[in-house]
């Protein structure tokens, strides 16, 4: 039995008030947040740790390659940040990622200065998953620091770029709003390195400028695409009357227009490259509306057009984008689903070759020494080729995996993760290893192909995991054979089609490890793992038509361009969740605002439309049936595709009947994605945001951030494992990360901390293994400094402390007493010979961690820093070792450093204590707290003493 260890006696009877408060207290009954959260300092030092994957990685906006240094790779990633290599990949820094976006849209070296980087936050595609960011950034030390210098309602940047001639005159093709009118939208121009900026080139509050590219020999000759376009939850308008080419002559003091050839009718996305071999000629791949896009040349600097081909990439909102060839002005690359070649200046196109890579293509590297050498990046990740695409390198070590959502299982010895990924695959692997070197690539495993959703394990049986791919395929796999069988619903006779999104809601009951609900416009249920379905419900939705919604400021035609491309039909149902408490009592969310209850199973649907303070239309993201009150139920709503960036997080404790907002303290620039309530403590909840991790611990009243080194990056689900009580995190571009065990945060309160001195928290029990090396030696063994390898938890017994007070040594004691003494205008008295030596000679007070074995023997004493808050130290199960203790750390730490040793310790109960040493005295400040450490299952032969 664990129990909270903590002194002096008073803050007992403040742990027992707080702990007496009942758990359904309404919010307005809570006591209001304050400005700074104090939890947010309490925890800063929990950390949360990256799982990967790399197996595979993420989509890849931006290439720019050191010209001076081609090993020097600065790469952006979609919604991933910024990434460097200074030895062509074989290692990567994240360098952007405490930064204030984690889309990147574009990335420019300086070319007279390549430490000098350019970055455009926002991606520059316009598909359905694209994320926002807060203008230009730029570094001159190479990414170590950066600086946003402006443009920050721009949200998305095409591309950028910079006079070869003068490093402070820099263009940037501002995209702007994808999902909303106005902002920083157009083509900026700056003479200052940033300082200001111009608007050089405005079209209209809808339309911006995506491409830029300079005449080679004369970089005052610009030509630049004007982009239309607009994206909202139901429809995707991918051009319009505006979208166009210009161009200037004299840096950008006048525009003119230049259309002759091209299409007459509405066009959309255009992507522009001028050949550096032929600095007059100028491609132009042109999306259009009745298809009447194509692939087009200029041979006199812009001013007419030639149509060479029919050639458009298989949706342009997610490519058009094109690069000639350095050596050779009639090679053309082309961004597409397979990467296109055309070796006629445009005529024609063929695939280049992409055997054992991943498609979806949007940044490609041309060596301009030899051709042959080529870097893209696609959606999944970097690749590179030394043979023009006859055989492909990937880089296998960019964990930026883009997570829409995470399930766990309750696998033994160590619980398993699954996710659902844009454009990788549905993934599964585990929470830790048994390995010393961590989870390597190799122990996960792709469950299911296509984009990845919703997954789920039936409870008690781990090897029956459910997978989703796009738009409702719902699969069962049995990980024990691989077998895999179709589940998806389907209409019958005579009904109205299904409507499935994108990202279909799928649940496993509480009540039932056989039972799942399923939804599109209406509920299906299961009894028998998805063989069989019978619908719950009617369709949940408003059933707007989507075109006769305004778009742009007017209804638009059914010919408008790409219209409603990469859009799930609208009107269905987007999340689901069932009381743990009452079975049948079930609840659906839809992505045009409502929330639906029925308390009978599903026989009548009970309709909610209103709640303070959200847009009516706002998409449901979440939905949780509180574990602790049948009555509560929270809801997270968002709006960012109508360019409302807003938190919407409410609860409602009487089945939906009435809703309180609960944002104090989140972001007001943020969009909620996820929410999570804990299963032990009822006042502990998580929301997953657009850029980061969320907690309160006072049931919503009050939030704060949970950073514990999770950089800038959308959190798009988070799930609890309740028996190891860890929170698993998917983000969307990061991959996933895992804050091991709750206990600080159900335990450890600011206000049941006042006065407490020192707090020794509870110790969940501990599996009792020696770590195997099946690489032959520690670490990475012999694989190369490219292997990835995530680390596992740190092993062994984990302790978490806080102490009040920094434990000051004699000397500083002092020097803060004569600090405080003359701020309030007082003498201190000068130390005596006597304590001035003493000083000198006081032993480093220390805090110490004393583990005891049932006998009351110290196993163990663990050393930490006497200094104020939350500290985790683990204990790795051994004894100290025989050996004489070495006071010099190893000079070299590879392959054949030896680890910790010792004799390991035997199963059972221990002790652990908290203590200072200060002065030669040690005395106890909190414990013992008794944990056990447990032999791992599944020997196969028995355990012996």
């Amino acid at each position: 039995m664990t129990r909270l260890a903590r002194t002096p006696a008073r803050a007992v009877a403040a742990l027992a008030l707080a702990l007496a408060l009942p758990a359904g207290t309404p919010a307005a009954e809570r006591p209001a947040a304050p400005k700074e959260h104090p939890s947010e300092k309490l925890f800063a030092g929990l950390a949360l740790r990256e799982i990967g994957p790399a197996l595979a990685s993420g989509r890849i906006s931006e290439i720019a390659v050191d010209p001076r240094d081609p090993y020097r790779w600065v790469v952006g990633v979609s919604s991933g940040g910024v990434w460097t290599t200074d030895n062509a990949g074989t290692t990567w820094t994240p360098v952007f990622d405490g930064e204030g976006s984690f889309s990147i849209g574009a990335v420019t070296l300086d070319p007279q200065n390549p430490l000098t980087v350019w970055v455009g936050s926002g991606e520059n595609n316009s598909q359905r998953s694209v994320a926002y960011g807060d203008g230009v950034y730029k570094s001159i030390d190479g990414g170590k620091s950066w600086k946003n210098v402006g443009l920050k309602s721009s949200e998305h940047i095409g591309r950028i770029l910079v006079d070869p001639r003068d490093s402070d005159v820099v263009w940037v093709a501002a995209q702007g709003p994808l999902w909303s009118a106005g902002g920083d939208r157009g083509l900026y121009k700056s003479t200052d390195g940033g300082a200001t900026w111009k608007a050089v080139l405005a079209i209209s509050e809808h339309t911006g400028v995506s491409d830029i590219a300079f005449h080679p020999g004369d970089p005052d000759t610009v030509y630049a695409t004007a982009y239309q376009r607009r994206r909202h939850v139901w429809t995707l308008i991918n051009g319009g009357p505006e979208s166009s080419i210009w161009k200037t002559t004299d840096g950008g003091a006048t525009w003119r227009k230049v259309e002759r050839g091209l299409p007459k009718v509405e066009l959309g996305r255009i992507g522009l490259a001028v050949a550096p071999g032929e600095p007059d000629w100028v491609y132009a791949v042109v999306e259009a509306a009745e298809g009447e896009g194509g692939f087009f040349r200029s041979t006199d600097r812009g001013e007419s057009w030639e149509k060479r081909s029919s050639y458009v990439p298989g949706g342009p909102q997610y490519y058009n984008e094109i690069t000639v060839d350095p050596r050779r002005p009639e090679r053309i690359y082309s961004m597409d689903v397979f990467l296109m070649v055309s070796e006629d200046a445009g005529a024609s196109f063929h695939e280049l070759g992409e055997s054992n890579k991943h498609v979806d293509n949007h940044a490609i590297w041309i060596d301009p020494e030899r051709s042959e050498h080529l870097l893209v990046g696609c959606d999944g990740g970097i690749y590179e080729s030394f043979d023009r695409g006859r055989s492909w390198t990937w880089k296998a070590n960019l964990p930026t995996v883009q997570f829409y959502k995470v399930a766990v299982d309750d696998r033994k010895p160590f619980y398993h993760v699954y996710g659902g990924t844009q454009d990788n695959f549905t993934l599964g692997g585990p929470s830790r290893t048994l390995w010393q070197h961590g989870i390597l690539n190799r122990d996960w495993s792709v469950v299911l192909s296509g984009d990845g959703f919703q997954a789920a394990v039936e409870p008690g049986n781990p090897d029956v995991v459910y997978a989703q791919a796009q738009y409702g395929i719902l699969v069962r796999v049995d990980l024990a054979t691989r077998e895999e069988t179709f589940l998806q619903p389907m209409a019958e006779p005579g009904d109205e089609p299904l409507r499935w999104n994108w990202d279909s809601p799928l649940l496993v009951s509480p009540h039932s490890p056989t039972r799942l609900y399923f939804a599109a416009q209406r509920i299906f249920r299961s009894d028998d793992r998805g063989d069989s379905w019978r619908p719950v419900s009617p369709d949940l939705t408003r059933r707007i038509d989507r075109n006769q919604l305004a778009v742009m400021g007017r209804v638009q035609r059914a010919d408008a361009v790409a219209k409603s491309s990469s859009t799930s039909l609208y009107g269905n149902v987007t999340a689901l969740a069932e009381s743990p408490r009452v079975d049948g009592l079930l609840w659906a969310g839809t992505d045009d605002g409502l929330v639906q209850v029925s308390e009978d199973g599903g026989a009548s649907w009970r309709r909610i439309d209103r709640f303070p303070g959200v847009p009516e239309r706002a998409y449901v993201r979440e939905i949780v049936a509180s574990a602790h009150d049948a009555d509560r139920v929270y809801a997270a709503f968002e709006d960012h595709k109508s360019g409302d960036f807003r938190p919407f997080v409410l609860v409602s404790e009487d089945r939906g009947r009435s809703w309180q907002g609960i944002t104090r303290g989140l972001p007001e620039r943020g969009s909620i994605y996820a929410l999570a309530e804990d299963p032990v403590d009822p006042q502990l909840l998580f929301a997953g945001s657009e850029f980061g991790l969320h907690a309160s611990q006072d049931g919503g009243a009050s939030w704060f951030r949970l950073t514990g080194g999770l950089p800038t990056i959308q959190v798009r689900d988070l799930v609890i494992q309740p028996e190891a009580g860890d929170l698993v995190v998917g983000t969307f571009g990061r991959g996933i990360w895992i804050l091991d065990d709750l206990t600080p945060l159900r335990h450890a309160r600011p206000d049941r901390l006042a006065g407490a001195g020192a707090l020794l928290l509870p110790v969940r029990p501990v599996d009792g293994f020696v770590p195997a090396m099946p690489l032959g030696y520690r670490d990475k063994g012999f694989q190369g400094d490219a292997f990835y390898a995530a680390a596992n938890p740190p092993f062994g017994a984990l302790f978490s402390v806080w102490l009040e007070e920094e434990i000051l040594p004699a000397r500083k004691a002092r020097q803060k007493r004569e600090s405080e003494l003359e701020k309030a205008g007082k003498a201190a008295p000068y130390p005596t010979a006597d304590q001035l030596r003493a000083e000198a000679a006081e032993e480093k007070p220390a805090l110490v961690l004393r583990v005891a074995d049932p006998s009351g023997a110290v196993v163990r004493r663990l050393p930490l820093e006497p200094k104020a808050g939350l500290q985790r130290v683990a204990w790795d199960l051994r004894w100290p070792p025989a050996d004489p203790a070495s006071l010099e750390p190893p000079k070299i730490v590879n392959a054949y450093t030896p680890l910790p040793t010792g004799p390991l310790a035997a199963p059972g109960r221990y002790t652990v204590t908290l203590a200072r040493r200060q002065g030669g005295v040690e005395t106890d400040l909190a414990g013992p707290v008794t944990f056990e450490v447990v032999p791992l299952a599944a020997r196969a032969l028995p355990a012996r003493s």
